[in-house]
């Protein structure tokens, strides 16, 4: 388990999103989010790679853990979990298709899961590993999407194809446009980057980038963003508009014949960014 480094953004203001329930991020490492949800005397945490950062909030606030969501394998994502889980007693929550630590009940697509008082969607959304899943709450207006769906980004194809990930990006396109996307990364500067290069003439993505350099300015996160937010400036869910799709044909040096392949020279050209 890697210790955290020095936060890279200052603590965040506890977001109420429904009556007493808020959602608030945790810094750890370089640029992760550990996403920590609160009901009264209750929490519950999203992909928790560090346990130390979530057990000094845990304290500072008088609060019992009682649930703990993974969304895929990866360390900076579980590396904290046995920990917590040996710690709390919390009850650990992820994917059937992949080797979750201390994991208590595995979910499969379509499953729905109750976590202070809120029904999570258990959403299949492979591409970045093979059995990664995001969790959506229709009551908070929540998704919580691990590395599928970035602001203004989505993660690398470490496991999966560019056509699942397309389909993975494409069902959470189709939530409510106003759904906040809790990525668990501050990678939003960068990634605004290669989408104004991408697209250089889109307007709105002119004026995130802008709010966005002065969010980081403050020191203050730039997430979550809402579905709405994503579709009219992340190059990942714009695949089929014209300016998006020229850029990447002029990229690859040849035609691209659907939206999978627009996407795959897209994210050949973000990883050499």
């Amino acid at each position: 388990m890697r210790a955290s480094k020095t936060p890279h953004s200052l603590p965040a203001p506890p977001m109420t999103v429904d009556a007493d329930f808020t959602i608030e991020p945790i810094a750890a490492f370089e640029d992760n989010y550990l996403w920590l949800l609160a009901r009264g005397e209750q929490a519950a945490i999203v992909d928790p790679g560090d346990a130390a950062p979530v057990l000094r909030r845990l304290r500072s606030r008088g609060m019992e853990l009682v649930a703990i969501l993974v969304t895929h394998h990866h360390g900076d994502h579980v590396g904290g979990v046995a920990a917590l889980a040996q710690a709390t007693g919390a009850r650990v929550y992820g994917p059937r298709g992949e080797d979750i630590p201390a994991r208590d009940v595995a979910l499969d697509d379509g499953d729905r899961i109750e976590v202070l008082g809120a029904t999570m969607h258990v959403l299949a959304v492979p591409g970045h590993t093979r059995g990664h899943i995001a969790y959506y709450a229709p009551q908070l207006r929540a998704l919580f999407c691990g590395d599928t769906l970035f602001a203004a980004g989505c993660g690398r194809l470490f496991e999966g194809t560019p056509e699942q990930m397309t389909a993975s990006l494409r069902r959470l396109a189709a939530l409510p446009a106003d759904t906040r996307v809790y990525c668990a990364h501050e990678y939003t500067a960068a990634n605004l980057r290669f989408a104004l290069t991408v697209e250089p003439g889109n307007a709105a993505l002119q004026r995130r980038s802008l709010a966005c350099a002065a969010l980081r300015e403050r020191g203050e996160p730039t997430v979550p963003s809402t579905i709405c937010e994503e579709l009219a400036t992340n190059p990942f869910l714009r695949c089929d508009e014209p300016e998006v799709r020229r850029a990447a044909q002029a990229r690859a040096g040849r035609a691209l014949p659907d939206t999978a392949a627009v996407f795959a020279a897209l994210r050949e050209w973000k990883n050499a960014f």
